[in-house]
């Protein structure tokens, strides 16, 4: 069946069921995050009803952002984990993490169809009534044709905001900020204004119109604003733009055409970028074009002078509906001009216009819209200000919380906020990447209110986090991870009838640990080399953390013939077929084979891993690879040795996973 028509059919049954007014659980936002939640709280047994201002389901994760952002895949747990395994599933892999949008947008639809949530589309928040700190219900009006008389009033016990902008949050009186804190507050060192050398032009690219010659004015997109001191808080928002799929198969393409408020005057700056930089292709630093399966793209900023919109989103935060969508057109209506530009402007080089004209609108994705995404890149709008505040301390290692009900791994992550003249010469603001940290735990109390400003809220995605702590937060992985934690809290919370506050964190995370999947079934094992409870290491080894799975991992010496091994031992559970993965980290040192010898209590089984056979997609170095199925019994201490006598290169020693068979 098409997806539009799947689409429709669960449209019309859904928009049936979402008639009753009073739920358990009401989660506003219809993001990938809040089909998690949704999902997650019918299958704990409570009514919910999701609500998605738009025709759609999925937010980035459907949008185009197919390219997924991870850091490090051990932060991603539960329902989560398992949406990337049934991506990998509808490609013939155990999981993957880049995808088509209508293949993303499918299974999501899949788990609504699974769980029997109602989903009520194309209505979005109007006004929250609270009494005594608890949201008591919520005016929705309809997102097309807003009318009071077919305004919706829905009650609930809990509710779940899982919007990229805050919207009921907002509503609700909850404390919010938008742009970015002064070091100062939090004594960081990376929030404020910053100018880095990330996405950032070359010395000399002139910002006048008539270059030299400042009385001619600044060319589009530059601010004439006053460069403010390293790490000063503003209100400033780091930039938007659209995540695209395009698609070089001739048979699935649509030519990309001028759209309708088109001024190549807007993209002046990019043609003197060119000239000074003179990229050799599109890749390098113009625009950064990640491959997805079947000929198409997730294309996302590259360079100083890209997909980013910057500088034109501060009004989007806290603007009405209306002031959201003509920026949201305003962006859709600039990337689609430069692509046009790039392809057609006689100012850039033959060689980029020729490479920009073999990618077209694809025929099969966003049938319904132009086959152009309908969600722009929200990358960060209001953000809590809870019971509690993640901040680059968390992310760093400095303070660790042990209220943890998820993790998180990227790096601290900012687009640039503004574009301004620095010496009479054109600079990018805002842009920071930093990293070099492992996966760290995100604190319960950041996802409530404080106590004094609502009871019965959770904010899984505009999270209490400073500026930059969430630029390393903001992942669609993450967001889904916190969305599950939230609804499973929401339930424990309606259960024992107390505030959100109040719930008992060691309760979610024993739920998560021991039902992650929130359907009962038998967890998998997994035994990281960090835990040294269940590792037995023997020979020469050494910890190194960069591209690891989870926060290091073991490497051999190259050339290390001895018998050394690393040994993982699980504790198994349940008897029963098991399929046995290590986490295979490839790179130019990687020993050309690796042996592993699996026990599985009742014989000895030797497995050898080839190099040139292992194939590692996305962002990390590293990937699950099978070893094999197993029939395993609890009670025969199984293990699993890496072995170090592989001759030629480094044998690394990571992870080991034991997934039950179904």
């Amino acid at each position: 069946m098409p997806t539009y028509l799947f689409s429709f059919l669960l449209f019309l049954s859904l928009q049936l069921s979402a008639q009753k007014a009073t739920y358990d659980i009401c989660i506003y936002g219809g993001t990938a995050a809040g089909v998690i939640a949704a999902y997650t709280g019918k299958m704990m047994g409570k009514s919910v009803l999701l609500i998605e201002p738009t025709k759609h389901l999925g937010g980035l994760t459907t949008g185009g952002l197919g390219f997924t952002d991870i850091g490090n895949k051990y932060a991603i747990s539960g329902l989560s984990l398992d949406f990337y395994r049934r991506i990998g599933k509808h490609y013939g892999k155990f999981e993957q993490w880049i995808f088509e949008p209508s293949v993303a947008e499918n299974l999501l639809l899949d788990y609504i169809k699974r769980s029997g949530a109602p989903v009520l589309y194309d209505h979005r928040i109007v006004s929250a009534k609270k009494e005594q700190g608890f949201i008591k219900s919520i005016v929705i009006e309809n997102s097309s044709n807003p009318a009071t008389a077919t305004n919706k009033n829905i009650s609930a016990t809990m509710f779940i905001d899982c919007s990229y902008e805050g919207d009921l949050m907002a509503r609700a009186g909850v404390s919010y900020t938008v742009g970015r804190e002064d070091n100062s507050l939090y004594k960081e060192t990376y929030n404020g204004v910053q100018i880095e050398e990330t996405h950032q032009f070359p010395n000399g690219v002139d910002p006048y119109k008539t270059p030299g010659d400042p009385s001619s004015g600044l060319l589009w997109g530059i601010s004439s604003e006053a460069l403010a001191p390293e790490g000063t808080g503003d209100k400033k928002v780091q930039t938007y733009n659209l995540r695209v799929c395009l698609t070089n198969k001739k048979e699935n393409s649509i030519p990309i055409t001028k759209p309708a408020n088109y001024h190549p005057s807007m993209y002046e700056l990019l043609v003197r970028y060119i000239d000074k930089k003179k990229p050799v292709n599109l890749h390098d630093r113009v625009l950064k074009i990640d491959l997805m399966p079947n000929g198409k793209t997730d294309i996302n900023n590259n360079g100083p002078f890209s997909t980013d919109m910057i500088g034109m989103n501060y009004d989007y935060p806290d603007g009405d509906y209306n002031t959201r969508r003509k920026i949201s057109k305003q962006h859709e209506d600039y990337v689609k001009g430069l692509f046009y530009f790039i392809g057609h402007d006689e100012r850039i080089p033959q060689h980029l216009r020729n490479e920009m004209l073999q990618w077209g609108y694809p025929k099969d994705e966003y049938t319904d819209n132009d086959h152009f995404t309908p969600q722009m890149y929200v990358r960060e709008a209001r953000r809590m200000v809870g019971a509690y505040v993640m901040t680059q301390n968390n992310c760093e290692g400095r303070e660790v919380v042990h209220d943890g009900i998820g993790m998180a791994a990227y790096t601290m992550d900012s687009h640039n906020c503004q574009r301004v003249v620095v010496n009479g010469m054109v600079k990018n603001e805002g842009d920071v990447q930093k990293g070099g940290f492992g996966p760290y735990p995100i604190a319960y109390r950041s996802l409530t209110p404080k106590t004094e400003e609502c009871k019965n809220l959770f904010v899984p995605v505009c999270l209490s986090a400073s500026h930059i702590a969430y630029g390393s937060i903001r992942m669609e992985p993450v967001f889904m991870a916190l969305a599950q934690s939230s609804a499973v809290a929401a339930s424990l919370a309606i259960d024992t009838k107390i505030p959100v506050q109040e719930v008992d964190v060691k309760k979610v995370q024993q739920l998560l640990k021991e039902n992650p999947l929130v359907d009962g079934s038998e967890p998998e094992v997994l035994v990281d080399n960090d835990n040294a409870a269940k590792v037995v290491v023997h020979g020469n080894w050494k910890k190194e953390k960069s591209g690891s799975f989870g926060p290091s991992r073991f490497s051999s010496s190259a050339g290390d013939t001895s018998t050394g091994f690393v040994q993982f031992n699980p504790v198994i559970n349940k008897s029963g077929k098991y399929t046995i993965y290590t986490y295979y980290i490839k790179n130019d040192n990687t020993a050309t084979e690796t042996r592993i010898i699996i026990n599985d209590g009742n014989k000895l089984n030797e497995v050898k891993v080839e190099k040139k056979s292992v194939i590692i997609s996305g962002q990390t170095s590293g990937s699950w690879i099978s070893l094999g199925t197993f029939q395993i019994k609890k009670d025969q201490r199984p293990h699993v040795r890496i072995m170090t006598d592989a001759g030629e290169g480094i044998v690394n020693a990571d992870a080991v996973l034991f997934v039950p068979a179904k």
